[in-house]
């Protein structure tokens, strides 16, 4: 038996009160930091990281990117093309 954990021993005394051990523990009180969620504190929402220009528009550049890959950029020039109003509207000076 460990006798270095209070609740080891039901007759040792835990903060000047002696554990019966016919009765059970009134049950814990949780603190509001701990009850609130599980999940370990994130960053704090700070202002909204700007969007890098490699991760804009991914569905127009894969297509852009597998039709010049495939065919050429010279046969490609639609694609480029909405690719470049996607990033455009996005606030990129393209």
């Amino acid at each position: 038996m460990r006798t270095d954990y209070p609740c080891a021993d039901p007759g040792r005394r835990v903060r000047g009160l002696r554990m019966d051990p016919a009765k059970p523990p009134p049950p814990l009180k949780m603190s509001s930091l701990t009850s609130a969620s599980c999940e370990p504190p994130g960053p704090e929402p700070q202002e909204k990281k700007p969007l890098k220009p490699c991760c804009a528009c991914p569905e127009t550049k894969k297509a852009r990117d597998a039709c010049i890959i495939e065919k050429g950029e010279e046969h490609c020039g639609p694609l480029i093309e909405a690719h470049k109003e996607c990033m455009r509207a996005l606030g990129f000076k393209v």
